[in-house]
């Protein structure tokens, strides 16, 4: 995997690396979705070294890819069980160690299974400016696919708390796309919680930005 660490204005101009770095700055809780090799990882280091400051950072993956330069940075990596009986470390053990260690941010390489809903409870617990990264072909996507995983990891919990959780633990959505050849930002959308009175109704995802005809447009302003 590259250790270079690409420079925001790689997949946005300036109008889309304003914006992020603002929600960088606020200490925003990002979702990064894109399809496979659209550059999330990429971004997400980029995201990652315009955190300004000595801040803690807690980086947990599946295999180590996330090129970090921050001063201040634990890495942790999950493990498969091995054939002398090993048990294995999943991404979900290493969200709750996490926990344990003052992060004031968590990096979580890429969400795929049941430790979203660890990833989730952890965004919902003061650790704001947390990121992470998921497949999905948007960011509206994105939060259905998240939903469907909190599901899958608890089934027991009701459909209207999954999304109040979900909508209250996530802030940002930026979605990547591989535009001509290059990885380009597409859309940054920020959540909306659902009325208290409509909690089936699930979360709405606000355009702040997207791309068109090659150009990062500024649609709202974030909140």
């Amino acid at each position: 995997f590259s250790a270079v660490v690409r420079p925001l204005t790689d997949f946005t101009d300036s109008g889309g690396t304003t914006l992020i770095e603002q929600i960088v700055t606020g200490r925003c809780n990002v979702v990064v979705c894109g399809a496979t090799s659209s550059g999330k990882t990429s971004l997400l280091a980029s995201m990652v070294d315009s955190i300004i400051g000595d801040e803690r950072l807690i980086v947990l993956e599946d295999t180590t890819e996330l090129p970090c330069r921050a001063p201040h940075v634990v890495r942790l990596e999950a493990r498969p069980a091995s054939v002398e009986g090993v048990a294995p470390v999943s991404l979900s053990d290493l969200v709750r160690t996490a926990l344990r260690l003052r992060p004031d941010r968590m990096i979580v390489g890429e969400v795929r299974s049941n430790e979203c809903l660890a990833l989730v409870q952890a965004m919902n617990t003061g650790h704001d400016g947390s990121l992470s990264t998921c497949h999905a072909n948007g960011p509206l996507d994105a939060l259905l696919r998240l939903e469907s995983l909190v599901l899958q990891a608890a089934p027991q919990w009701p459909l209207a708390a999954v999304r109040q959780q979900l909508a209250r633990s996530i802030d940002i959505i930026v979605h990547v796309d591989r535009v001509e050849g290059r990885r380009r930002v597409s859309e940054i959308g920020e959540v909306v919680p659902p009325a208290l009175d409509g909690l089936l109704a699930p979360p709405a995802v606000r355009t702040l930005g997207r791309l068109q005809n090659d150009r990062f447009v500024p649609v709202a302003p974030l909140t």
